[in-house]
């Protein structure tokens, strides 16, 4: 059990402007509660829960800290180093040059001091959310900072060497190839050490569905992004995230490899795998996600309700705590393994599963693999170019109700 990575998410909702593309709990700085309420939210949060968490033992090691949101560099970073010192004092420690600490940053929201503050405080890697270097776009995005902005924040992240990943949209409405191009290259002259590269997804009938480039035009930007970034050394390892190798997430690989991890924050998630703990696993022997409320007023009532002796199977409502089953856990584990470049496992696919359930799945895969979605590999399977185009498709075929599988 204690062999497990583990990690912390913690949420900060606070946004200079909603971005209309974007469905994460988040609101207008000045709109809510300030910043240092909501901070000592947080800290009632780990001080409650941090005992249950923690799993019968007085620590535990993190393997990683991400602060997501939301903005979480509108915060001074005094509040971001008051939620680290309560997780140290509650009794969660960080390794220095082992435990990931990464922070998501705007531009226009850092400058240097505050970049020395991050660093002097343990902060080991920074997310730009910045999405296109085209003011035109940004206008259309519905971001408030400028293509400029992001320049003088790439800069200074360049100067001081720091680790630090780039987030990139593409297929935005009027979006050409030609545009596309223009912002890998600036986005590479920059030097960073891990990028995301996400397809512009909103529903149909959303005003950013209209003018966007078709179907095939989509397939040849994703194409585009993947074939610059190997050029330049920086490698896809996940359907929409690429590194330098080395410079992986081991964040966002905690989600992708059933890790656990706890969320704190309004609208945030967590998940303990079976083996995190024997209690958890009698409660929940094929795991359990929990997450808290989705506004602030209802994360808010949830921390006032907080008392000694906090149970999560006990204290969580049935809408925000799902104990899994086996069905419902095998759906999770084909979809996040095929998400990763490396695949998924047929060894880790039986040891979990057994060796009916297993027999059960490489049927679908090979069926898969004869489409031309999936291809074998020494290991397992891994999703094609193909593949990846319709992924939903894969995960489509590899999403199993209850009565599909057979007896335990």
């Amino acid at each position: 059990m204690n062999s497990m990575a583990f990690g912390v998410y913690i949420h900060i909702p606070y946004c200079l402007q909603i971005c209309p593309y974007c469905d994460f709990t988040k609101y207008e700085l000045g709109k809510i509660l300030p910043p240092e309420n909501y901070v000592s939210l947080l800290t009632q949060e780990i001080r409650r829960k941090a005992p249950v968490i923690l799993a019968g033992s007085s620590q535990r090691e993190l393997s990683t800290v991400y602060f997501g949101g939301g903005t979480p560099s509108l915060l001074e970073p005094r509040l971001i180093l008051s939620v680290l010192e309560e997780l140290a004092n509650a009794g969660f420690k960080r390794i220095p040059g082992k435990t990931e600490v990464t922070i998501e940053i705007d531009p226009a929201t850092v400058d240097q001091p505050k970049l020395e503050a991050y660093l002097a405080m343990g902060v080991t890697r920074l997310s730009v959310g910045a999405q296109t270097f085209n003011e035109r776009l940004l206008k259309v995005a519905g971001r408030k900072h400028s293509a400029q902005d992001t320049i003088t924040l790439l800069t200074l992240l360049k100067n001081a060497r720091v680790n630090y990943s780039f987030d990139l949209l593409f297929a935005l409405p009027t979006q050409t190839l030609e545009e596309l191009r223009a912002d890998v290259a600036t986005a590479l002259y920059f030097e960073p050490s891990h990028l995301s590269a996400y397809c512009l997804t909103v529903p149909e009938g959303h005003p950013m569905s209209k003018g966007r480039a078709p179907d095939s035009e989509q397939a040849e930007m994703f194409e585009l992004v993947e074939s610059s970034l190997a050029s330049q050394g920086i490698f896809r390892y996940e359907i929409s995230n690429f590194a330098k190798p080395g410079f992986e997430s081991k964040h966002n690989l905690l989600y992708w490899t059933d890790q656990p991890y706890w969320g704190l924050g309004t609208g945030a998630h967590g998940y303990f795998p079976p083996g995190y703990s024997e209690e958890f696993d009698r409660a929940a022997p094929w795991g359990t996600r929990f997450w808290n409320g989705p506004s602030i007023q209802l994360y808010e009532k949830e921390i006032a309700r907080l008392g000694e002796g906090w149970q999560l199977h006990r204290d969580i409502t049935e809408s925000q705590l799902e104990i899994l089953e086996r069905h419902q856990a095998l759906t999770d584990f084909c979809h996040t393994s095929l998400r990763l470049v490396r695949g998924l496992e047929e060894n880790a696919l039986r040891l979990k599963f057994g060796d009916s359930v297993a027999l059960h799945v490489v049927e679908i895969l090979r069926t898969l693999e004869t489409s031309g979605l999936l291809q074998k590999t020494s290991a397992g399977w891994t999703m094609t170019n193909q593949g990846r185009l319709i992924a939903n498709y894969v995960f489509e075929k590899l999403t199993f109700l209850r009565h599909e599988l057979p007896p335990e």
